[in-house]
């Protein structure tokens, strides 16, 4: 069985946010919700500079859920709404989540949210691949579920203009994510907590 992973180039990413909108558009997340977040690196506001002219740089981390293989969040949910499906990703039953949020509170990426109230969406309907869900719940990256089904890409990796995203099997010594990783200097976020992360940044 293939163990699911991406690879983000910290050095192609521009912060355009087009992951983070196709992300929003392929799951119908609803407003004010974000699975997939882009974060400026270099200074203290969004899309700021780091430096002094003519000297500045930017960099940005984009940062949804990780697919940890020793997930914080699956040892702590008290029903098994969170599991850790056999393809490597972390997945949500949201027909058995109690909306308890003990998973947010473990999850040390802040990559989960919550529905507080009944969903908006503009325009008012359903979009993309992934089923509704409703208020109540806890939702976040699923790797796009609905397309990797199908043995397609995650949307955020398709859409990528920079081409900094690839996505693929991280046992296949040939697959994309793999050789990305033996080709540059790669981390994981807070590889210090032994979570493991399945999505690997590549400097």
């Amino acid at each position: 069985m293939a163990k699911l992973g991406i690879t983000i180039d910290q050095s192609r990413c521009v912060g355009c946010n087009t992951c983070a909108v196709a992300c929003k558009m392929q799951n119908n997340v609803p407003m004010g919700m974000l699975w997939n977040r882009v974060l400026t690196e270099s200074g203290e506001g969004l899309d700021s500079a780091e430096g002094e002219y003519p000297h500045l740089t930017k960099n940005w981390l984009t940062v949804a859920c990780q697919h940890c293989e020793n997930a914080p969040c699956v040892k702590v949910c008290p029903v098994g709404a969170t599991y850790k499906a056999e393809d490597g990703r972390v997945l949500i039953n949201y027909d058995r989540c109690i909306g308890c949020r003990y998973c947010m509170a473990a999850c040390p990426y802040n990559a989960r949210v919550f529905n507080w109230q009944k969903p908006v969406r503009q325009p008012d309907f359903s979009y993309g691949d992934a089923p509704v869900r409703p208020s109540g719940v806890v939702e976040k990256c699923s790797m796009c579920k609905e397309r990797t089904d199908q043995g397609l890409e995650p949307l955020c990796v398709v859409v990528c203009p920079a081409k900094a995203r690839k996505f693929g099997d991280l046992d296949d010594p040939n697959s994309p994510v793999s050789q990305a990783i033996r080709g540059k200097n790669s981390y994981r976020l807070l590889e210090e907590l032994g979570t493991k992360p399945q999505v690997y940044y590549l400097r």
